[in-house]
């Protein structure tokens, strides 16, 4: 039997995480968990429930409604992959939103919320056998994974990425204000005091600034199957 392996995938915002660990998953027949939608399902319900903003966050009072939350993955044939939802609501679509994009880093810099969620996972990849894609995966959630992934890729190029997801989907937003978006967040998580976006020293770093999807994830399957055979 092939032994199975925890694949930890970190990098910056839009440089496509989730695309490429839900391919892997679905090709090496693994458990995807997208550790982002985790941190913006909280987000999305802090946002609801304490009117969350830019000039309203609240930590303490965002800590004593953590107990309320409940998430899980429910997977979906339609969709291939587990999809998010917050206290038995599908959020997949909600979670996506620019106005949770724009709040996800500061939620997701308080250390209780890290501290909640890090025990989630870490609990979902006990057997292996596992893709995650966050921020802190492989330094953090599992700093023994067998391999670990940093993904990048310029800002502008990662711009134009979220900018004509989110078109393509119907959202009526501005390149400049996703541009600020990305270069925001890339400043929040990497100077964030508790885990923030680093590069593991043994993980593999991928620049797919200039790599179309189907390039990047031959590219990154190859190293899987190399580390899975070693």
């Amino acid at each position: 039997m092939e032994k199975k392996i925890t694949i930890a995938i970190d990098g910056f915002s839009s440089t496509g995480k989730s695309t490429v660990a839900k391919g892997l998953a679905k090709k090496l027949g693994y458990v995807y968990v997208d550790t982002g939608a985790m941190y913006r399902a909280v987000t999305l319900y802090m946002m609801r429930k304490l009117f969350v903003s830019n000039t309203n966050l609240n930590e303490e009072a965002i800590v004593r409604h953590l107990p309320f939350i409940g998430l899980k993955f429910i997977f979906s044939e339609e969709a291939g992959f587990g999809e998010m939802y917050l206290n038995d609501e599908r959020v997949e679509k909600e979670i996506r939103y620019m106005e949770v994009s724009e709040q996800v880093s500061k939620v997701a810099a308080i250390p209780q919320v890290r501290k909640k969620l890090v025990e989630q996972q870490q609990e979902m990849g006990k057997e292996k056998g596992v893709v995650m894609d966050g921020r802190d995966i492989g330094t953090v959630v599992f700093p023994d994974a067998e391999l670990k992934i940093f993904m990048t890729a310029s800002t502008e190029k990662r711009a134009q990425r979220r900018y004509d997801e989110l078109r393509e989907r119907g959202d009526e937003v501005a390149y400049d204000a996703v541009l600020k978006n990305v270069k925001d967040r890339d400043f929040m998580d990497s100077t964030r005091e508790d885990s923030p976006l680093i590069k593991a020293d043994d993980a593999v770093e991928f620049d797919n600034s200039e790599l179309n999807l189907e390039e990047q994830f031959d590219k990154i399957l190859k190293i899987v199957e190399d580390r899975i055979s070693e």
